[in-house]
């Protein structure tokens, strides 16, 4: 695939590009802010794109903004989101926007190589993939919720493994469940959660996520860091 990344840092705009093209993918621009971005998604219609949140020149938001804007202009663009730490009124505005396939990725899961590639290359596809930290994050802000408090501890379990893209066979191995109990938990968690159930699981629990934080208020302003809480293991 083509992929257009922005990002400041030059030890990892050099290295994803190093990655991405050992990998077998063609990086069509490579940014170091988001001055020029647009007219390149544009020009190259790459088919992901890549973006940090930080960019210059303020280091804030630049780079969520940028994200917002695409998956307004290019809505059938997949856009990932890269971040230092677990930014979760970020996370929320991108989830309940509108846009296509989309992913949100802490930095260090670029270590994990062929788990990262895999990632892209599921979104690419038509994936939303959330990285585990923050389904955690989100989930247990809402811990307390009404609809949330429904659900028991197997199916918060499965509705995180949703969250990160998973299929029904790919949560059944991850719990050691057989695909017809994971059915049953899913359809289990959209009755609790009063959700319409449709095809596609992960587009479920994105508006389940996006459902409960607009029912939870403001968000924080800071950014939080948490231990992986929900392993990342197919």
């Amino acid at each position: 695939m083509r992929i257009l990344i922005c990002e400041d840092s030059v030890l990892l705009r050099e290295g994803l590009v190093r990655l991405l093209e050992h990998s077998g993918h063609a990086v069509v621009g490579a940014f170091a802010d988001t001055a020029g971005v647009i007219d390149a998604v544009a020009a190259e219609l790459p088919d992901l794109c890549i973006l940090d949140v930080r960019m210059p020149p303020t280091f804030t938001d630049e780079g969520i903004r940028l994200a917002l804007e695409l998956r307004g202009t290019h809505p059938q663009l997949p856009v990932v989101v890269l971040s230092q730490y677990v930014e979760e009124r970020y996370a929320s505005d991108l989830i309940a926007g509108q846009g296509g396939a989309f992913g949100y990725l802490l930095k260090d899961r670029v270590a994990d190589v062929a788990d990262f590639v895999d990632a892209l290359e599921r979104i690419a596809g038509g994936a939303t993939v959330l990285d585990p930290e923050v389904v955690a994050q989100l989930l247990t802000r809402r811990s307390r919720d009404a609809k949330m408090a429904r659900l028991t501890a197997r199916e918060r379990t499965v509705l995180a493994a949703l969250a990160e893209g998973r299929s029904n066979q790919a949560i059944a191995a991850l719990l050691f469940l057989s695909e017809a109990s994971v059915e049953k938990h899913i359809t289990a968690i959209f009755q609790k959660l009063e959700l319409e159930q449709d095809e596609f699981g992960d587009r479920r629990v994105l508006a389940a996520i996006a459902h409960l934080e607009s029912a939870g208020g403001a968000h924080p302003a800071d950014a939080t860091q948490l231990p992986p809480q929900i392993g990342h293991t197919r």
